[in-house]
């Protein structure tokens, strides 16, 4: 049997070591023992196996490796634990309200287990028998009718540094507006999708949900990109443009579970006492927040700050004047 370290067996290395000089060209054999965590000389055994067994490889002018375009790896073959993780992913993807999305994701997951071996295709066909992610998600998505594939269309402009022009509605003023704007990144938040984009009108990066785009027209003209921009990095300081207070709260243990996930800021302490988790997480729009806690009925105590329990209060008074 091949001898299996940390990054699994041998066979698997040398399948990641192909992935990887084709999608990142020019490494050097240092580079590759760093990034597999195995020695030099590992490397260099690896790479003769390669080459021994038809892989192109070659050394380039800029002192790397790299493999001969063209050179496409056989079918790839999945266990059954990747292929359950990649098709659970594509019935996620089923659940967006995006028609594009839906249709894309009902393909790749045919793609998948066409190519599967028998056996795993029986593993992973009872496991999409019986396994659920939303049943009224689904139902409420499937409502909505056929949508103008908006993600696919924003996500090749984000990639291609493509300018967009569309008419965005504005819920607080009721109001229909145009935009052009440079489209930098695209976010899922907990329910829907935001697209992260320099917005020409404002004159600043500004948030547009994906829902709210009426009609949308990807360009042909090119966008520079913001010097240094990341994205990751931008929605961490978005997060506390607004001198964010601190929130407490109190869940109960049998429900947290499934809350921490959906808890829409970056969590600073957890505490558990019997049957109760205390969380702590900076946070700026109170009003917003309150309306979020009320999914979770009288699970969740607001414990400050008090902002947060007078609005809370009022929100769920509000729905008491209903009756």
């Amino acid at each position: 049997m091949p001898k299996v370290d940390k990054n699994g067996t041998r066979t698997e290395r040398l399948f990641a070591t192909i992935l990887l000089l084709q999608t990142r060209p020019n490494m050097t054999s240092r580079d590759l023992a760093e990034h597999f965590e195995v020695s030099r000389r590992t490397i260099f055994r690896d790479l003769r196996a390669l080459s021994e067994s038809g892989v192109p490889l070659t050394y380039s002018e800029g002192g790397g490796y790299e493999i001969l375009e063209g050179y496409q790896l056989p079918p790839l073959m999945f266990t059954a634990r990747e292929a359950a993780t990649l098709l659970v992913g594509t019935e996620f993807m089923k659940l967006q309200s995006d028609a594009s999305l839906r249709e894309d994701a009902g393909a790749v997951n045919l793609k998948i287990t066409s190519v599967l071996p028998a056996e795993i295709r029986d593993y992973v066909d009872r496991l999409s028998e019986n396994t659920v992610l939303d049943p009224y998600w689904t139902h409420a998505v499937q409502s909505e009718g056929v949508e103008s594939g908006k993600w696919f269309k924003l996500s090749e402009a984000v990639a291609r540094s493509r300018k967009v022009i569309m008419e965005y509605f504005v819920t607080s003023r009721n109001e229909l507006t145009q935009r052009r704007v440079d489209p930098l990144g695209l976010v899922y938040y907990t329910d829907h999708w935001n697209l992260i984009a320099f917005d020409h009108l404002r004159d600043e990066i500004r948030n547009f949900r994906l829902d709210r785009i009426e009609e949308m027209f990807v360009l042909t003209e090119r966008f520079d990109r913001p010097e240094g921009f990341e994205l990751q990095a931008y929605l961490e300081q978005e997060g506390h443009r607004s001198d964010p207070v601190d929130v407490e709260l109190a869940f109960s243990a049998a429900i947290y579970p499934r809350v921490r996930a959906g808890i829409p800021a970056r969590i600073e302490s957890e505490n558990s006492q019997g049957d109760q988790v205390t969380v702590r997480f900076p946070f700026e729009n109170m009003e917003y927040l309150a309306g979020w806690l009320l999914r979770f009925g009288a699970e969740v105590r607001v414990t400050e700050p008090q902002s947060l329990v007078d609005a809370h209060r009022r929100a769920a008074e509000e729905i008491l004047s209903n009756y």
